[in-house]
């Protein structure tokens, strides 16, 4: 007989719908109310589960903030995004796409990144989680600077880690945020426009 068992399987499919309840309750929570005014019980009421239910599925909050930032770094979009530029050509386009991606992994995950960014300065387990995703973020971008830099496109005398750090510098955290939230800018705008700044400081001029 193929397959699991039908109790198992269903066993099975009801324990995933039920942590995937506790994920999606605790992330519209923690961007609604903020971490620390969000309770276990509430995530609980809203998923529709017992208290004890989260702290079995998920170890509580903080690993609830865990799991939803490893969400984030785990989506495949990144790992597709650096395929896709292992086969491009065009630094320009190279730029141009790698906005985009960084753009649309924003707009899909900027509820979790707030609230990640403002619980870290006031919670140790939020703080390493922060520094874990970041170095994940900024790892992302090493072989699209190494594309850029084996294609001989960087600025004269920069390397690799240098590239890194102009992508970080407006495409990390901060620069879409000041720009949707001080300037008012759609993330159109937006894009548009760190896209301009990352080409000018990261690729050479055309002779």
């Amino acid at each position: 007989m193929d397959g699991q068992p039908q109790g198992v399987s269903r066993r099975v499919e009801y324990a995933e719908a039920t942590r995937q309840a506790i994920i999606c309750a605790a992330r519209k929570l923690f961007s609604e109310q903020g971490y620390f005014s969000t309770k276990v019980d509430d995530i609980a009421t809203l998923a529709r589960v017992a208290p004890a239910t989260v702290y079995a599925v998920s170890g509580g909050k903080q690993g609830l903030l865990r799991t939803l930032i490893e969400t984030k770094m785990e989506d495949p979009m990144v790992e597709n995004a650096i395929r896709t530029v292992m086969t491009m050509d065009d630094p320009e386009a190279i730029v141009t796409f790698t906005t985009k991606v960084c753009r649309i992994m924003r707009e899909n995950y900027e509820d979790i990144i707030r609230v990640m960014i403002t619980t870290a300065p006031h919670d140790q387990g939020a703080a390493s989680t922060l520094a874990m995703a970041t170095k994940d973020c900024r790892q992302s971008f090493v072989p699209v600077a190494e594309r850029l830099f084996n294609l001989g496109a960087l600025q004269d005398g920069m390397d690799v880690n240098h590239a890194v750090d102009v992508f970080w510098f407006y495409l990390g955290y901060s620069g879409l945020f000041t720009l949707r939230d001080d300037n008012g800018w759609s993330y159109e705008r937006a894009e548009q426009w760190l896209c301009e700044q990352t080409s000018r400081a990261l690729l050479r001029t055309a002779p």
